[in-house]
């Protein structure tokens, strides 16, 4: 139970994540969600007071299925672990609650909106993709918003009991020495040709072996479906695009590209007055009809001496520097056409664009080909999405609204909830196909928006439940396993006797190989099985070595320690130590505070 606290410390952003479907669906105007279980008022315990509903306990279920925690053969199990697991929850609340804990609306607000998890490729909250997260989470937004309020609580008061603790400095440093220390020694491999005979597992032990491990040959649920999609980007495939849109397109997206700018400036007041700005200005407009260049006329007529000596260059320039006039002006314009007469707080000018900072026509035509395909098939997608809907809820199979739709009717192979692929694969599929409505009284599913452009609807066409399978089905693998097992222990028991005859005083044929100065960090290239056995056996006494051994995937290696050794000191080890104290240390604390609530709570289940 400590390590699921813990869990839900460590990843309250994950959870956030989830929870930020709250807030965005009041930015945008959904008022609420249906949930998954309904309404159901029932109580399943009582902490101090306040009830345990039975539809979070299956929401709680259900979600550690869903994502791959738990099988789903194992939910019955699962359920009195999910329970404890919101006793304590609720516990931790009520002690952030009466410590006055307190997460405000805004600070709420500020963590959801930004999570990078709902954000676009620019930082922008992104509503669609924020949609998509919420519709495959399968939450309300209230239960949303709830968890969130909890969890952050949670995470301040597991902050606030951290930095409550502290370990001695001799208790680090003395934690620091044994990270840091190196170990040499001899180590040599016992393969499966060291043994004596070949392993061939009898009946009974195959037999055995199936009935004690029955839960790893189980199959679980699995559901044969039916389905149909419609796939707007796959209707648009075959639509042509005209080049003069595709043109026009690019040039509508591109329209706030960055630009390099040259102007003529002319300013007015004490030397001279608008009118005459102006009239000189449209005198100049008159000489760049009769074809003088740009930049001549900047170097002789305009009032701004640093861009004049530049042929009136300012540079490339972003919308939004110069002012709403000086964009309104500066960028209508194409790459060298020249402006009508712009004023600004600095005066009267001239502008032409000399350079475009833009993608080519080339580069984006892809694209925007298939953008405005799109467009022109979004009418009869949205028409063909209505009519999926309207058929498909009241169809008594599927093959006859594919039909009626024009689609193709599809079909999988056996899948449990977690072994579909490809489109089946995507969020909220396989919970509508394991849903009451569809597996249990044989609807069609609702129509499901797998993102913009695709909509899915399905209907399961064969069902079979979990079970274990008959020993005959899984001899092969069993026996496998068994061989497996019992080279192992043979193994073992080989290099058992080689270490008692090495401790003896006794010589035996190994071909070893040295790795002096191994520590937890530079292991030599050597397994962790390896490392782990070499630094638990005890320090050597004089120049006798210590041996032990270990059973390491298909082999068994026995190690000869020789000696033990200090290592250099590593700040940055040290502080790796010093933060695993403290965290140790919160943890103990927290799972300490947990033992003490439980045990002054009334909990009634």
């Amino acid at each position: 139970m400590l390590q699921s606290i813990r869990d839900r410390s460590r990843s309250w952003g994950a959870k956030i994540i989830i929870g930020a479907v709250v807030v965005t669906m009041a930015m945008f105007g959904v008022d609420s969600l249906v949930g998954l279980f309904g309404n159901s008022g029932d109580e399943v315990a009582q902490v101090n007071g306040e009830p345990i509903m039975r539809q979070d306990l299956e929401l709680s279920v259900q979600r550690a299925i869903r994502s791959g925690q738990v099988p789903a053969e194992q939910e019955r199990a699962l359920r009195g672990q999910m329970l404890d697991e919101l006793i304590t929850t609720e516990l931790l609340s009520q002690y952030a609650d009466e410590g006055g804990l307190h997460l405000s609306e805004d600070q709420l607000d500020q963590i959801i909106v930004s999570l990078p998890e709902f954000q676009d490729q620019e930082g922008r909250f992104d509503q669609e993709l924020f949609r998509n997260r919420l519709a495959s989470a399968g939450y309300t937004p209230v239960g949303f918003r709830d968890q969130l309020r909890a969890d952050m609580k949670q995470q301040q008061l597991q902050q606030g009991l951290a930095f409550s603790d502290f370990s001695l400095d001799s208790e680090r440093q003395r934690l620091a020495s044994l990270q840091r220390q190196t170990r040499s020694f001899r180590h040599a491999a016992l393969g499966v040709e060291s043994l004596d005979q070949e392993i061939t597992p009898s009946d009974d032990a195959i037999e055995a072996y199936y009935a004690e491990h029955q839960d790893r040959f189980r199959r679980p649920e699995q559901v044969r479906l039916n389905y149909v999609v419609i796939d707007r980007q796959a209707m648009a495939a075959g639509v042509e695009v005209d080049e003069q849109a595709l043109r026009k397109a690019w040039q509508d997206q591109t329209a706030n590209a960055d630009r390099r700018l040259s102007h003529i400036m002319l300013t007015f007041g004490d030397e001279r007055s608008r009118e005459e700005a102006v009239a000189e200005l449209e005198s100049v407009q008159a000489r760049l009809a009769d074809g003088e260049a740009f930049a001549d006329l900047a170097a002789r007529v305009s009032d701004d001496t640093v861009s004049a000596e530049q042929g009136g260059d300012l540079g490339v320039v972003s919308r939004g520097f110069f002012g709403e006039a000086f964009d309104d002006a500066a960028f209508s314009l194409d790459e060298g056409e020249v402006s009508d007469i712009v004023e600004t707080d600095n005066g009267l000018h001239l502008l032409t664009v000399t350079g475009l900072e833009r993608e080519s026509f080339a580069s984006m035509r892809d694209d925007l080909r298939r953008q405005l395909a799109r467009e022109q098939v979004s009418g009869e997608f949205n028409d063909r999405v209505q009519r999926l809907i309207d058929e498909s809820f009241a169809a008594d199979d599927l093959r006859s609204v594919a039909e009626d739709v024009g689609l193709e009717l599809q079909s999988s192979d056996w899948l449990s909830r977690d072994t579909a692929e490809g489109v089946l694969s995507e969020p909220g599929v396989m919970t509508q196909a394991f849903s009451e409505d569809v597996l249990e009284e044989g609807y069609n599913s609702e129509v499901i928006e797998l993102d913009s452009d695709r909509r899915l609807v399905l209907r399961v066409d064969e069902h079979r439940e979990a079970t274990t399978l008959p020993l005959a089905e899984v001899r092969d693998e069993v026996v496998a396993e068994v061989k497996a097992q019992q080279r192992r222990d043979a193994l073992s028991a080989r290099a058992d006797g080689l270490v008692e005859t090495l401790n003896e005083g006794g010589s035996v044929d190994l071909a070893w190989q040295r790795a002096d100065g191994v520590s937890r960090q530079d292991t030599h290239g050597l397994s962790q099985a390896v490392i782990t056995a070499a630094f638990r056996l005890p320090a050597p006494e004089g120049d006798a070595a210590v041996y032990g051994q270990v059973v390491d995937g298909e082999r068994a290696v026995i190690i000869a320690l020789e000696s033990v050794g200090e290592g250099e000191v590593d700040a940055q080890i040290t502080s790796a130590v010093s933060s695993m104290t403290e965290r140790l240390r919160a943890q103990a604390a927290i799972q300490g505070l947990i033992e003490h609530l439980r045990s002054e709570a009334k909990i009634e289940r």
